[in-house]
């Protein structure tokens, strides 16, 4: 399996809320990096952190969350998602749709590290 395609499906399985399988794909000391300003920003190490401060706070948070990739850039060991999140976000009920770009760094076939950029502004619009 490419890198490329290691990446596209952990995307699948996370719309699935199949996150045994994203989290197979993790190196156990991954370096998760959410933007500043998002709702969840700063950096987490391990599979364990990113589950109890990012998965669970957007499967709670928000209603029909979407990160939705729609071109990957192949770099070799790091692959570049582009595409747009969406969702609604509870408390008030607010829509977003906002673009993203995530960077995977990946080696001997597993994530070791994750960056997120996208426009902080417009998911807080939401909140």
């Amino acid at each position: 399996m490419t890198n490329v395609e290691l990446i596209k499906n952990l995307y699948q399985a996370f719309a699935q809320g199949d996150i045994p399988a994203v989290l197979q794909s993790f190196d156990e000391n991954i370096e998760w990096t959410e933007a500043e300003g998002f709702p969840y920003g700063g950096t987490y190490r391990g599979g364990e952190a990113v589950v109890e401060n990012v998965f669970m706070k957007l499967a709670t948070e928000w209603t029909d969350f979407k990160a939705d990739p729609n071109e990957f850039l192949d770099a070799g060991e790091r692959i570049v998602a582009l595409g747009n999140y969406s969702g609604s976000y509870n408390q008030t009920g607010k829509s977003m749709n906002v673009s993203f770009a995530h960077v995977w760094t990946l080696k001997d076939g597993k994530i070791i590290k994750f960056v997120q950029y996208t426009d902080t502004l417009k998911v807080s619009e939401a909140l």
